[in-house]
């Protein structure tokens, strides 16, 4: 068996390593990280074979560190990566070359659209109809998009919210509400199946499958990294937050928003929790912008959208793709029978 795990902001892991008798055997642990001394990779071999291949990854990675001299030195890595690597192995995980990337850059679409489209495009892919796909969004009109359990009242404050202009529309995933404006954010989502996360956990899958746009914004010249659990953020300030849903056919949505250029007065007027989170930030100016990709990069909006595209397909490879007038159609009906639905929109009212 073999698996690999690319630590986020770190190295490559890989190891192979054989079952016999429901034990790990022949174990090899490789990659491109340091490791002092040299006895030490030999250690971590040793750890490793005999261990269950029913053992969990907090115990593999118990084994790993126990094992190592007192004087090692990981550079890259870790013990705890040294067992999710172990755990994809067994789980036989995929990695992002393994697949046909699709690359969907399409026109804007109404709010409730956006969510409809997100679930129709996970299923997909879960089906095996739709190979993965990283889909970029647009924005034409304002919206509060809410997480799946958070409150409605709790979030928005309705009389200001219908004075911009805001829908308020409820997506499938967890997590904070995101202020949207056309020009203002960007959006993207990735539909994959969950095999490229096997054996991680949920907090190391949140920053595996956003490493690239790491990559793509420290190539602008943002210091760039991420926070556990959800968030991208730099020196200045956090940049934006993901969100996931594990589908039950066997995909993963993952989506993120970031900060481009954000009104940070209307924003606290629209959102009550947004009126707490910027008070703790000492953010007293009605004039205060959010705008960390705008400031930090002088660039336009498309011109950083160019750049994670570029970066993405030429870490990973993928060719420009389009939603279906079949995936349209699906979508459609979900906005009459789910999102556009105050059941759906009012589940936690």
């Amino acid at each position: 068996m073999h698996g690999e795990f690319k630590v986020p902001g770190g190295k490559l892991v890989v190891v192979d390593l054989d079952v016999v008798a429901g034990k790990i055997a022949n174990f090899r642990l490789a990659g491109d990280f340091f490791l002092e001394p040299d006895d030490a990779l030999e250690a971590i071999n040793s750890a490793v074979n005999g261990l269950s291949a029913e053992a969990d990854a907090a115990s593999i990675a118990k084994a790993v560190a126990a094992a190592l001299p007192k004087d090692a030195i990981l550079l890259g890595f870790s013990a705890e990566a040294v067992a999710t690597t172990v755990r994809r192995a067994l789980h036989n995980a995929t990695t992002w070359k393994d697949y046909d990337w699709q690359l969907v850059h399409d026109e804007a679409y109404p709010p409730v659209m956006q969510m409809a489209l997100d679930q129709v495009l996970a299923e997909e892919v879960g089906a095996g109809t739709r190979t993965p796909t990283l889909r970029i969004w647009e924005w034409n009109s304002p919206a509060v998009v809410i997480g799946s359990f958070q409150s409605v009242k709790n979030e928005v404050d309705p009389e200001n919210a219908a004075k911009y202009g805001f829908d308020v529309v409820r997506r499938i995933s967890g997590g904070g509400a995101m202020f949207m404006e056309a020009g203002s954010v960007i959006t993207y989502s990735i539909y994959v199946p969950t095999d490229l996360v096997s054996g991680m956990t949920f907090a190391d899958s949140y920053a595996f499958l956003d490493e690239w746009v790491i990559v793509a914004l420290k190539s602008l010249g943002i210091d760039a990294s991420y926070v556990p659990l959800n968030d991208i953020t730099s020196p200045t300030g956090k940049i934006g937050g993901a969100a996931q849903k594990r589908l039950g056919n066997g995909a993963v949505l993952h989506h993120v928003t970031m900060s481009y250029d954000m009104d940070g007065d209307k924003m606290v007027e629209v959102l009550r929790i947004g009126r707490e989170k910027m008070s703790d930030k000492g953010t007293k100016s009605a004039a205060k912008r959010v705008d960390p990709l705008r400031s930090q990069t002088g660039l336009s909006r498309a011109e950083i959208i160019e750049r994670m595209e570029q970066t993405f397909t030429g870490l990973y490879g993928a060719t420009p793709g389009a939603i279906t007038a079949d995936e349209l159609a699906k979508a459609e009906r979900l906005v009459a029978e789910k999102f556009s639905t105050s059941e759906w929109l009012n589940r936690v009212p």
